[in-house]
């Protein structure tokens, strides 16, 4: 199959975008999507929010309690299925979530009823479509990391399919209640035609919500000195297991107004909780342990997730 051949067409001339995509924004973006914002341009009180967010290292995390993700959804590697006619394109998630998106020219809606998934039109320009969505709650995060939005988000998706196995993306993020300016994340959907989607039932045995409960009242009187911080400041690499010379996670951490800061392949902005001396939460990723030799020099990191752990050797 030629990925690289031209774009399908439907019977109006319109590009297809009728498939199944990987909607893959990279880890840095979905676990912090305003890692482009400045100081300032996120309002206090949603960056007091955020903030308790980590410090509960992410307890309340509505994808736990296998709540609809939202706008958070568009961008962090889901298999999305799009099924395109000339008025509707409906996106099936494996989730069994679903989106509808109006093509038939009516206008946006203006007050409409605050539902998990937004309500939301399109509209043709040239090859690309563009998507606008209002009408979210307000009970969904826009990242891994907790950052939160208003009802009064808007966001505007570009799609633009340059050929048969690829589709270019944009979303733009407009909530004036919580940000101080809009701002957008670009990213490359692949289509994925060898496959279906697989149903994804997060709420049948689900065991997690009992065991998320934040961190203990020892946990929270833990505090790391700033010389202690400053030896695990560096990059951390995973190599793969073929090709050692292949990195396939970047972990760069660096201090900021004395906390420890995670940033993943070139995005993102994270502070890391401690634990212990060593041992830190984040808001992706479980558990982080940084690990001395014998002599007391930072060797590598390791990396502790749900049925995960990975090596992370200091550059």
């Amino acid at each position: 199959m030629n990925l690289a051949a031209s774009a399908p067409r439907t019977t109006d001339g319109k590009p297809d975008l009728t498939g199944i995509w990987r909607m893959e924004a990279g880890a840095g973006v979905a676990n912090d999507l305003t890692a482009t914002l400045k100081s300032g341009e996120t309002l206090p009180w949603a960056q007091a929010l955020y903030r308790q967010r980590i410090e509960d290292v992410m307890k309340d995390d509505p994808d736990v309690q296998c709540l609809p993700s939202g706008p958070r959804r568009m961008i962090n590697g889901n298999f999305a299925k799009f099924v395109q006619t000339p008025s509707l394109l409906v996106t099936l998630y494996e989730a069994l979530v679903y989106r509808q998106v109006f093509l038939d020219g009516r206008a946006p809606e203006t007050d409409p009823n605050p539902s998990w998934m937004g309500y939301s039109v399109g509209r043709w320009e040239g090859d690309t479509l563009v998507v606008e969505t209002a009408g979210y709650n307000d009970r969904t995060w826009l990242d891994e990391s907790g950052h939160p939005h208003t009802e009064a988000l808007r966001t505007t998706e570009r799609f633009t399919r340059r050929d048969f196995g690829h589709m270019d993306v944009q979303v733009t993020y407009n909530d004036p209640k919580t940000y101080t300016r809009p701002w957008s994340v670009s990213f490359t959907a692949d289509l994925r035609p060898d496959t279906e989607l697989l149903e994804e039932v997060c709420a049948e045995n689900n065991r997690s919500p009992a065991h998320i409960v934040g961190r203990t009242s020892e946990e929270k009187k833990v505090t790391v000195g700033p010389d202690v911080l400053a030896r695990y400041a560096g990059i951390y690499a995973v190599v793969s297991t073929t090709d050692p010379d292949q990195v396939v996670t970047a972990y760069r951490f660096r201090i900021s107004e004395g906390r420890l800061m995670m940033d993943i392949d070139g995005s993102g902005n994270m502070p890391m909780i401690p634990l212990t001396e060593s041992t830190f939460a984040s808001p992706v990723g479980g558990t982080y342990e940084f690990v001395k030799d014998s002599r007391g020099n930072i060797t590598h990191m390791q990396t502790y997730g749900v049925g995960t752990s990975r090596r992370a050797a200091r550059r």
